[in-house]
């Protein structure tokens, strides 16, 4: 009898004690951080990370309609493939040369962020296409075209984004970044070309 009121007792126990050790160890984790840091509210709009080369990343002060575009164009510089449709308007000598450029790191992933829109209307955005062992920076512009269609009476305006121009640096080896991160005063240390 005793033996069996014990197994009760300690599964009782165990049924109180995990949830509490469970949440314990999540607040644990989180260290001195408040919730209301970690996740925006309702009203506020939603926090990017940040990469250490480029900065802040997501859309900055460009619509998200540009931001969507810039990301479809370095998806498909990062696939590799000449024939990829978001590539087609960008001159074929041209699009080879940046697959080539950035096809020598061998990319994994990219970042994007900090746009913002230009005195002349197009929009720029950093950008990063990171590989293994090295990684590759630059800033892609874009544009959006508008251009009037129709007869007299159902005339009506309508419009796409076109990729610019996508000016890149070198590819540099990871420790060769990580070393300048480390030497640098400033936290946003990449130069825009324009």
């Amino acid at each position: 009898m005793i033996d069996l009121n014990m197994r009760y007792f300690f599964v009782v126990c165990l049924i109180i004690l995990i949830p509490v050790f469970t949440v314990s160890q999540d607040r644990l984790s989180r260290g001195s951080v408040p919730e209301e840091l970690l996740r925006p509210g309702r009203s506020e709009s939603a926090r990017y990370p940040i990469d250490t080369v480029i900065g802040e990343l997501g859309r900055g002060a460009a619509s998200e309609a540009a931001y969507s575009y810039a990301n479809s164009i370095g998806v498909a510089l990062m696939s590799g493939q000449m024939g990829h449709p978001a590539l087609a308007s960008i001159n074929s000598t041209t699009r080879q040369n940046y697959l080539f450029e950035i096809g020598i790191i061998v990319p994994e992933n990219f970042r994007i962020g900090g746009g913002r829109i230009l005195p002349d209307g197009s929009v720029s955005f950093l950008v990063r296409f990171i590989g293994r062992d090295q990684g590759i920076t630059g800033e892609m512009y874009i544009r959006y075209i508008s251009r009037q269609i129709g007869g007299n009476d159902a005339e009506r305006t309508v419009g796409n984004w076109v990729f610019e121009e996508l000016f890149l640096e070198e590819a540099r080896y990871k420790d060769a970044e990580n070393q300048d991160i480390l030497n640098r005063n400033n936290f946003y240390p990449y130069e825009r070309f324009y």
